[in-house]
């Protein structure tokens, strides 16, 4: 498969597989199920309602959506239904978890359960997946929604998700930018060590499937021009797929400084556990809920896994 460039792209290639099943959590407004509307149309999603039966039909009703032919578990509250999300993805019933209408810690902290949640030994983390005009390619921006302040060892699996999630999306060899506020090995800022590891670890083997470079400034991994004006000699200036940021907050700002200053188009998805969760900013669109779906549909069909479950 070629590279994928454009959020059409995604969702046309979704399409070519069987649509995901996927429990969908506390689906009681009308922007959720608008979404499923949109996704069970281009025929990438098989949803599994969980959450209470007269609020999803209530939210189905105003969105105009006839949830007849889908499985609807009644469950009492957005927490009851985060728990029986993973209790069906445990038990191979659904392929894939999507937020509905509920805090993202809510659904996460169910998530991360040690014996109820769908952790495995890989650290969960959270991929933006965002297309701006003025790049030529994707551009995949991580962790900005669910690790705080990761560590080494945590970075390491944010990276390898991403890388993962790249692959899946047709990019053979991603290059990976290690964003920090300079581009030198400087003790006093960790994520200038960190990248510097991580770099190592690549080389290593630690970290597999990508050419990783840092630290880099933003406007050194974006920008060749910029990163030849700094005598920076990278493998990736310029040609970045994966943002690697040191933390939630400057993955948070990055990813939307370039959605509302630079018109990007964005979609979200949670990778490292048994399932990928379909994990969206409240503020964004249909089309970018869509796009998720079918990321999810494309990383399951990367890992070789059953996409629909009869």
């Amino acid at each position: 498969m070629s590279p994928l460039i454009h959020m059409e792209e995604i969702v046309a290639a979704a399409r070519r597989g069987l649509p995901v099943r996927t429990a969908v959590v506390h689906p009681v407004s009308a922007a959720i199920m608008a979404s499923l509307a949109a996704a069970t149309q281009e025929g990438i999603i098989d949803p599994v309602l969980v959450g209470p039966a007269h609020k999803v039909q209530a939210a189905a009703t105003e969105a105009g959506f006839d949830i007849s032919p889908y499985r609807l578990v009644d469950v009492p509250h957005s927490h009851a239904s985060a728990e029986a999300a993973m209790v069906m993805a445990r038990a191979g019933e659904v392929a894939a978890i999507m937020k509905g209408a509920l805090a993202t810690g809510e659904l996460m902290e169910a998530a991360m359960k040690k014996d109820t949640g769908i952790r495995t030994d890989r650290r969960m983390s959270h991929v933006f997946v965002m297309e701006v005009s003025r790049y030529p390619k994707l551009l995949l921006i991580t962790d900005a929604a669910i690790n705080v302040e990761p560590d080494l060892a945590q970075k390491r699996d944010i990276a390898q998700n991403a890388i993962d999630l790249a692959h899946a999306l047709g990019v053979r060899k991603p290059k990976v930018g290690i964003l920090a506020a300079v581009e030198h090995v400087d003790q006093r800022f960790r994520s200038t060590v960190d990248a510097a590891a991580l770099c190592k670890m690549a080389d290593r083997g630690q970290i597999t499937g990508a050419v990783l470079d840092g630290p880099l400034a933003f406007d050194n991994a974006i920008s060749r021009e910029a990163a030849t004006a700094k005598g920076i000699v990278s493998p990736v200036s310029g040609e970045v797929d994966i943002l690697l940021v040191p933390d939630i907050e400057a993955g948070n700002m990055v990813a939307k400084q370039l959605t509302y200053l630079a018109d990007a188009r964005t979609a979200g998805i949670v990778l490292g556990g048994r399932v990928p969760v379909i994990l969206t900013s409240r503020s964004g669109n249909a089309f970018g809920r869509v796009v998720s779906i079918a990321l999810a549909a494309l990383v399951i069909r990367a890992r070789g896994a059953a996409v629909h479950t009869a």
